[in-house]
């Protein structure tokens, strides 16, 4: 049987263009696109989740059924060209023509065409039909600094102690906040910011990217490349403490800050790791090894999370799937079903794991944003995964979590349930037709109803287990008072259970 596709993760390479390019302020993008492929990368997916109402710096040449039935694309980017010309867009700016899907399909190749356009135009290919966002990123990075960067370059020199960021793009979750906290751990290891490229940078300005010592790059998924060509030292940003630990080490030893490095480690082991010690020596530490983990996220936060919340806290990870997929990992229809069958405690996810958890009725599983595609916004710092503050944010959101787990559970008073004039509980017997209250442990469960029971809590994260397994109790045993059974049966423990998860 063909093999099904489900719920695609990643966009395309011609959207990691956009995203790359459209993040410098001195350029200006023509995409050879239908109005339809604009407005979803240039306006309603960055709203969803950069929170940028429309980036700016891009304009469609609206493909048509003319342009794509025979005539080309040429003649609509001409047009294209010339409004933006002559309406004075594109003063200032240096202009790319980006390919899409569309344009891809029908051929249409522009390179000679921009040699007509203002001085420095360039076309880029974007492999929208075969790459995706990843590898278009890592592409896109490289070609910028090939026909923009790198002639400029060579009479910079290094200046020891400048280090750069490369990686930051629209649509990559929580990148402003990781950018925060990563500049901040290089600073405090001795290191002095040259450029964050793309992201704080113009092109103007790329060359000055050969004017650093090191290079950092913020993910594991693309930069690389761009790394190996400016021929200096370079580190991927870190997550979790040892991680941290270790980069900050690093980073000192290549700039010769070995003391400021092993300065800023001490305090910040006194600092901002003092709330993990604490969360660590409490009462919350028992929920650790107990507590199971699901990742679904770009690589980068799936080794980050597997090292710090398995190796580091000891919380089993049930799973670990990366996007764009790795060999031997689940892809979303196995996500699903894994998902549908046993949820762990916690998953963090896209809004296609969210979906998932849904369909199962997974109620005492956490969901917990760490991926896009999802309407989840990220634009503040405070939320960062990486480096030690990610690592207290981390752990601050899971015990919170595991707190509100506990609050679902307890006994509460409850308006609906209080007769009038009385402080009664919520969960105090109540009358079932004009006889006494019944109290859960009373009756007797055929063997068949006790094996359905503990089946169902088997699937459940630990944690919830024992509050679920008497508020499932006493469901059954009201069940079986209202239909008049001296026992709890298996068919009726199954219909208690099917009602729960609708």
């Amino acid at each position: 049987m063909p093999k099904v596709i489900r719920d695609l993760s990643d966009s395309s390479s011609y959207w990691a263009a956009v995203w790359t390019m459209c993040a410098m302020p001195d350029v200006h993008v023509i995409c050879d696109a239908p109005i339809g492929c604009f407005n979803l990368v240039a306006t309603a997916v960055p709203d969803y989740t950069d929170a940028i109402p429309h980036i700016e710096n891009i304009t469609p040449s609206i493909i048509t059924e003319h342009e794509g039935g025979g005539s080309g694309t040429g003649p609509a980017v001409q047009r294209t060209y010339e409004n933006l010309r002559d309406t004075g867009v594109l003063k200032g700016k240096h202009l790319i023509v980006v390919s899409t899907a569309e344009s891809e399909m029908i051929g249409s190749d522009l390179s000679d065409l921009v040699t007509q356009f203002q001085p420095g135009t360039t076309f880029f290919h974007s492999e929208s039909l075969s790459d995706d966002e990843w590898l278009g990123r890592d592409r896109v990075l490289q070609w910028l600094w090939e026909n923009y960067g790198q002639s400029g370059a060579a009479t910079i020199a290094v200046e020891p102690g400048l280090v750069n960021i490369i990686g930051p793009t629209y649509g990559c979750f929580n990148a402003p906040s990781d950018l925060h906290e990563i500049k901040r751990t290089i600073e405090g290891a001795g290191g002095r910011l040259n450029l964050v490229f793309p992201y704080e940078t113009t092109l103007n300005d790329m060359a000055q990217l050969a004017r650093a010592q090191v290079n950092v790059v913020l993910y594991k998924e693309f930069g690389h490349t761009l790394a190996d060509s400016l021929g200096q030292p370079w580190l991927h940003a870190p997550m979790g403490m040892q991680g941290t630990t270790q980069f900050v080490q690093k980073l000192g030893d290549l700039l010769g800050t070995q003391e400021k490095a092993n300065a800023f480690i001490q305090q910040e082991k006194k600092t901002t790791l003092s709330a993990i010690w604490d969360l660590w020596k409490g009462p919350q530490s028992d929920w650790f090894p107990t507590t199971n983990i699901g990742i679904v996220a770009c690589g980068t936060y799936v080794d980050g999370f597997t090292a710090f919340l398995g190796d580091e806290l000891g919380m089993p990870i049930t799973f670990a799937s990366s996007r764009p997929l790795r060999p031997g990992e689940l892809d979303n229809e196995g996500v699903r079903q894994l998902l549908h069958k046993s949820p762990p405690a916690f998953v963090f996810g896209s809004i296609n794991e969210k979906i998932y958890l849904s369909e199962a009725g997974a109620r005492y599983t956490n969901f917990v944003p760490a991926s896009f595609p999802g309407p989840i916004v990220r634009r503040a710092v405070g939320t960062p995964f990486m480096g030690y503050r990610g690592a207290v944010y981390l752990l601050q959101e899971i015990v919170n979590r595991l707190y509100e787990v506990l609050f679902n559970f307890l006994p509460v008073d409850s308006a609906y349930s209080r007769p009038s004039g009385t402080g009664a509980l919520n969960g105090a017997a109540k009358p079932v037709n004009n006889k006494p209250g019944h109290v859960p442990g009373n009756l007797p469960w055929q063997p068949e109803a006790k094996a359905l029971l503990d089946a169902a809590l088997d699937k459940l994260p630990f944690l919830p287990r024992i509050s679920a397994s008497r508020e499932i109790q006493m469901q059954a045993e009201r069940a079986a008072q209202e239909a008049e059974l001296k026992e709890v049966t298996a068919e009726l423990i199954q219909t208690v259970l099917a009602a729960r998860k609708n």
